[in-house]
This record gives structure tokens, sequence and C-alpha cells, in this order.
């Protein structure tokens, strides 16, 4: 399947003139604007996506295959995008700094991020994913999936890719080392958008939360590299990782000595940045991990418990049912 999808992709990433893309914008009514330059060069602000053969595209997640030997501007959009090198690297160009984007590794850039990509040579693909804030129901963001009251730290990390005040300027690279299973599913989602049937929009949906999910899981396992920026000078996906890994022991001292901040100045970032506490934070975290324990194992729920964090049973049955909405039992039962 991978050459099959290669092909596919080197039929549509023909070069492309700034001008003729421009032009394709302006013909469909629709808007770009300059919003600034750096230095000599000005910087456009894209509200739309286009498919690979420049018609519009209003699909809340789109993929388009980058065009080769073509120059492309500093530029941003309403939408995370996320740039996959499936063959050679690319090199993105920001206000202030270049990213090498290896084979096979993902850079999220933020909404509102300026960046550009330098000319790719013929024998390159670059794939291009474009994720509006509509692209996921709550239900799909939410690992727990029950009334719109979960969340986790991987959804926050999404949400803050998408948030307009707080995405621009922001990038997360994931170097994701080949990983088999993460380019599995970058190839399944290709595949499932350029051979589109009735069930494709939802598969689409799933597949690329799995992957966003699974990206943030193995960063957190530290068995891939994740480089994270923004403008501000804490890096607030190294705290949110560091609670996805330490969460069943994890205390606000004992994460604020690990960054060197004072503990109510790390309390107070954590609110102000997700909108959530530190201990909310960790609550998220481990009942998470215990939702999954209760899915695909047989473990005894106060021994689960006990895994994710909780000394005391009743106190991890209160606040499971806060979280979910049921108790640990009834949620092993409607997910067995």
């Amino acid at each position: 399947m991978k050459e099959q999808i290669l092909r596919l992709l080197r039929k549509n990433n023909s070069p492309k003139d700034w001008a003729d893309v421009l032009a394709a914008v302006e013909k469909n009514g629709n808007l770009t604007e300059q919003v600034g330059r750096i230095g000599d060069e000005p910087v456009y602000r894209f509200f739309d996506t286009y498919s690979d053969h420049l018609i519009l595209n209003s699909s809340s997640i789109s993929i388009a295959v980058q065009p080769t030997e073509s120059f492309i501007p500093f530029h941003t959009h309403d939408y995370v995008e996320i740039m996959i090198p499936l063959v050679k690297d690319c090199t993105v160009v920001l206000e202030h700094s270049e990213v090498t984007v290896k084979k096979d590794d993902l850079i999220f850039m933020g909404n509102r991020t300026i960046h550009k990509v330098q000319p790719i040579d013929k024998n390159s693909v670059v794939v291009n994913i474009a994720l509006r804030s509509s692209a996921f129901s709550l239900n799909e963001l939410d690992y727990l999936n029950r009334k719109e009251k979960g969340s986790n730290i991987s959804n926050i990390l999404f949400s803050l890719l998408s948030d307009e005040e707080y995405g621009e300027g922001r990038y997360s690279l994931f170097e994701i080392n080949h990983d088999a299973k993460i380019r599995q599913l970058v190839y399944d989602l290709i595949a499932e958008y350029y051979h589109p049937d009735v069930q494709s929009d939802q598969l689409i949906r799933l597949e690329m939360l799995t992957l966003f999910s699974r990206l943030i899981r193995q960063a957190a396992k530290a068995e891939i590299k994740v480089k994270d920026y923004q403008k501000k000078h804490n890096n607030l996906l190294s705290l949110l990782l560091y609670i996805e890994k330490h969460y069943s022991n994890i205390t606000l001292q004992k994460m604020a000595t690990h960054f060197g901040f004072n503990p109510n100045y790390l309390s107070d970032y954590l609110k102000k940045h997700t909108g959530k506490t530190f201990i909310q934070l960790v609550h998220l975290q481990r009942i998470n991990v215990a939702a999954e324990y209760l899915t695909y194992t047989t473990a005894p729920i106060e021994r689960i418990a006990n895994r994710v964090g909780y000394e005391n049973p009743s106190y991890f049955y209160k606040i499971f049912k806060k979280y979910v909405g049921i108790s640990p039992a009834q949620y092993r039962q409607q997910n067995d």
C-alpha cells in the first residue's frame, strides 16, 4: 500500500506558481490577505484550505501534498497544520528560526503561527494535514467518551494548538524514529482521504485522534522525542508530558522542583494556560488510565485505583464518577 500511496501523491505534487495559487483563491471569491512582513518578505494569511488541484476544500480535516520545486511565502492560517515528509526531509522556516523535519517525523504548526517551507526537490513527498477546530466532536476528543465532561492532557494540547490566542507562534516537532505504528496510521489516513466512501469522514477523525494520542503517549514514555516552541518562555508541552508520565505519585512540590518553579507560580501557570488546576489535570490523567485498565484488563477495581495513585478506593470511586458520570463497575460493564 505504501508504494501505491506514494505514486498517488507524486501525481499531485507537481510544481505550482505562487501567482496561480493567489489567482485560484481570488477566483473562488475567498480571502487571502497580507498581514505583515518579515524583513523584505510579505506574510499572507489564509482562511481556507484547497485541494492538490487548487479547488476550495471545506472539510474540517483536509489533506494535500506539498508541490515540488515551488516557492511558498511566509503565511499563517486559521487552523492547525501537520506537515509530514514521507520521502526525504523538509525545512520549515519560522520568524526567528529554521526547523529541519526528518523523513516520517511530524511537525504541528499552531493556529496563526507564521512559517514557510523551503522548496522541496522533485523526488520529495511532503503531506500537509489541516485540522480545523470543528474537526473533532467533544466525544471524539474525549478518551472517556462520557457526557462531554471529560478531557485529557492530549486533548488539551490539541486545543491549545488550535486556540487563536495561544496557538500563535507555536509548533511541536515529534521525532518518531520511524515508528512503524505511527507511519502506518499516516498512510491509512492518506489512503482513506484519497479513496473516500460513506464512512471515510468518521474513520479519518478516529484515525487522526488515534495518531495524536499515540504521539503523546509515546512522547510521555520517552520513546519519541518532542521539540516544542512557543513565544512564551515556559514549555507547556513539557509540563503536561511530565504529568502524563508521573501521574501516579506526582505532587505540585515535586513537579515545581523538577522544573525550577515556585509551586504557586506553576499552579497559576497551569490554570491560566489550560483552564484547569494542577490537581484537576492529575485527576484527568489518572482517570483516563484507569478507564483503559477497566476496559482492557480484569484487574480488581481496588488494585486499579492503587495503581493510578489513589490509596483510598472510596475516593477513587468518587472521583471516577465525578469525571465520567458513572461508577468504575458500570464503566467496565458498558465496555466489556
